[in-house]
């Protein structure tokens, strides 16, 4: 691993667990803004641009903004501590699960462009994909037609969940006009 990788992800893990040990809500939130913003570029690094950019426009951007309209629209409780009835317990079973999973997962995990990742263990599927997906879709960009065109029906899926909870949060928060 490069050090910039070393560094992303050690970024993404304090975020997340600054995330679950912050009381203070806000303070949450803008936490979990940086942790997803560390994961679109962690995405960006693996060379997995598509993922990036939902990543940083859905995590990192209309789940912050709606979170923070959220409490913009709620009470904000006051804390003294940041830190206040942190469950230790349950932060070193945590810790210890992230260590064993760590250990076996990642000497697992293939270098970037190594030819023992996945995507090259099946090189037919790959070429058929780069050279047909312009005359069967009529799409330039591959990424593109493979969400659009081959998963079709998986992305619709995806994106009537996105709609049906843009649709809920939007309710939630103005149900205080209608009432």
């Amino acid at each position: 691993m490069t050090p910039l990788e070393v560094a992303l992800i050690a970024f993404v893990l304090v975020t997340a667990l600054a995330t679950a040990l912050f009381r203070d809500v806000l303070s949450a939130i803008i936490v979990f803004g940086a942790y997803s913003l560390g994961m679109a570029i962690i995405y960006t690094v693996l060379l997995a641009p598509d993922v990036a950019m939902t990543e940083a426009a859905i995590s990192a951007g209309v789940t912050t903004i709606l979170l923070l309209l959220t409490i913009a629209k709620t009470v904000r409780p006051s804390t003294d501590a940041l830190f206040e009835s942190v469950n230790v317990p349950a932060v070193l079973t945590v810790g210890a699960f992230a260590l064993v999973f760590g250990a076996a997962v990642l000497p697992a995990i293939p270098a970037i462009g190594a030819e023992s990742a996945p995507v090259w263990s099946n090189p037919e599927v790959t070429q058929y994909y780069l050279e047909n997906t312009y005359a069967e879709t009529g799409v330039q960009n591959t990424v593109a037609a493979v969400l659009a065109a081959y998963r079709g029906f998986d992305t619709f899926g995806e994106a009537v969940v996105v709609f049906g909870a843009a649709v809920a949060v939007l309710l939630v928060l103005d149900r205080e006009v209608f009432a």
